[in-house]
């Protein structure tokens, strides 16, 4: 069912057009020819032209009032599936006698069949549906606002509105578990740490201790050679971990002027990171660094997901275009006075300038474990594509000379699968 926006939230902007310009001058010259040339039937003429400079004026502007409903053919397609939208427009106010409509279509999404726009006149209660195929790129993609652009009778005021139903597009391949480096939180979960405990991985055996538990004693021992020995294993602790997006302006790189930019690899990565750590237990937060301070700090349960995904689907410091400029280094200073000291980072940045490898090295040094998801959106084309390419090289070999993991993510793979082939690199 389609979701209105209200008026509040609906762009309008009102304007004339030039389908009538100069009549009035057409006017105003007639008659003045009439009455030079005292011409009767030429003043008759001024006379409907006047009524012609009148017409437009009088005609007021349209009211639009329009419902949009969109139906895609699978909203969980394949990397590079072809995906049939249909969409169906239906008016809620009075007759529109000219109304243009071009859908809201992803940015990053390519149509490669049909039209997103449609022209047409619509009587009340009417409505019109057209449709379009598109191409499906790895991530989630959101529909937009759709631009609505309406005339009244005359063709003298256009009145441009948008139209909205929320449409998401998510081609991706679940990630099932995400390794994590040995720095944990004091909550029983799945990361193992190096005290002994009451895990399932063997640590080492001491003196029994009054209060031990009879199940962890090892009566192989006790009946050879009659001691008591309790036996240790690694203490499994849940993790707190914080997701950092780079969404600065120097991160809105892409492969090509109608790519996804690396903020929008990073922005889904983070979605199925998230998912994939909540589901084991662990604490996890999200923090953008860019147009704003967005801070979610480490929690768990479902409204901590929503409020989650409202961040990643909905916060303006995420939008794909990008800032006017870069964040002040105070950004960075309540990135790090917000970490606790049991919480590991995992930055997702393409690694596009210097910045951000400094960044994570200092946090590393600071005792917060930091690892490093970066989404390749480099290529081999001109001399400056090269050398932003052997640049990131460089810094993902900075980072690995640091002990900072990097999971350097060639973006025309499953993110699943590159991490299932780098977990060495998490478990350090």
């Amino acid at each position: 069912m389609a979701e209105e926006e209200t008026e509040d939230e609906t762009e309008r902007d009102v304007h004339t057009t030039r389908r009538w310009r100069g009549m009035s001058a057409l006017a105003l010259f007639a008659g003045g020819a009439g009455v030079i040339a005292n011409r009767p039937l030429i003043l008759l003429t001024a006379a409907v032209w006047v009524g012609y400079a009148a017409y437009p004026r009088l005609a007021g502007e349209p009211t639009v009032d329009l419902t949009v409903e969109r139906t895609v053919s699978d909203d969980s397609p394949g990397h590079e599936d072809v995906v049939r939208v249909e969409t169906t427009v239906r008016n809620e106010s009075g007759f529109l006698t000219d109304l243009r409509f071009v859908d809201g279509v992803p940015p990053t999404l390519s149509v490669v069949s049909g039209t997103p726009r449609a022209a047409t006149a619509l009587r009340p209660g009417g409505s019109t549906t057209f449709s379009y195929e598109v191409v499906a790129k790895r991530g989630r993609h959101s529909f937009v606002p759709a631009t609505v652009v309406a005339r009244n009778l005359s063709g003298s005021v256009e009145v441009e509105t948008t139209a909205f139903d929320e449409t998401v597009i998510e081609c991706a391949a679940d990630i099932d578990d995400v390794e994590l480096r040995k720095q944990a939180s004091q909550y029983t979960g799945r990361v193992l740490t190096d005290e002994g405990g009451s895990g399932v991985e063997f640590h080492g055996t001491r003196e029994y201790q009054p209060g031990d538990s009879i199940s962890r004693i090892d009566w192989k021992r006790r009946a050879q050679s009659g001691e008591l020995i309790t036996l240790e294993f690694r203490e499994e602790r849940s993790a707190k971990v914080l997701l950092v997006i780079d969404a600065r302006k120097q991160a809105y790189v892409a492969s090509g002027d109608n790519e996804p930019s690396a903020v929008t690899y990073s922005v889904f990565a983070a979605d199925q990171l998230f998912e994939s750590l909540l589901g084991s237990r662990d604490s996890v937060g999200l923090a953008v660094v860019g147009r704003e301070d967005v801070w979610l700090p480490p929690s768990t349960g479902d409204e901590h997901r929503t409020r989650a995904r409202q961040i990643l689907t909905k916060s303006p410091a995420l939008v794909p275009s990008p800032p006017r400029r870069s964040p002040d280094e105070e950004q960075f200073r309540r990135l790090r006075k917000r970490l606790d000291s049991d919480t590991q980072v995992i930055f997702l940045s393409p690694l596009a300038d210097d910045a951000m490898v400094e960044k994570a090295r200092r946090i590393d040094a600071r005792g917060n474990a930091v690892s490093v998801v970066s989404p390749d959106v480099t290529t081999d084309g001109s001399p400056g594509r090269k050398l932003a390419q052997v640049e990131r090289e460089s810094r993902l070999s900075d980072l690995r000379q640091a002990d900072i993991p990097v999971v350097d993510w060639d973006v025309e793979l499953p993110l699943a699968k590159v991490l299932a082939h780098t977990r060495e690199q998490w478990s350090r």
